[in-house]
């Protein structure tokens, strides 16, 4: 049999300010299995506590570790170079 998790009901914390975009009153927590969670519904800031209250932080995304392949820019053109009519060969040099 699985485990449920443990979802708490998310609440508003009055005060607090986002740390990515520093817009107050905009975090909402919530507790997975008594792990806390809090969210900035403004800029989307999402993290996770450890047990005195401080940001869990997360592994920087690498080559490694990241899964996702970059999509091919759309706006990219090919560009094709003319050579300068200046820096043409003398017809009487050698070659």
């Amino acid at each position: 049999m699985s485990e449920e998790p443990v979802i708490t009901k998310r609440r508003f914390i009055a005060g607090a300010v986002c740390p990515a975009c520093s817009e107050p009153d905009k975090l909402m927590m919530w507790s997975e299995n008594d792990v806390p969670h809090r969210e900035c519904v403004a800029c989307g800031y999402a993290d996770t506590l450890n047990e005195q209250g401080l940001s869990v932080p997360k592994e920087l995304g690498t080559r490694v570790n990241t899964s996702a392949l970059k999509a091919v820019d759309a706006k990219v053109q090919a560009v094709q170079f003319f050579p300068n009519p200046k820096l043409k060969k003398k017809p009487d040099e050698p070659q």
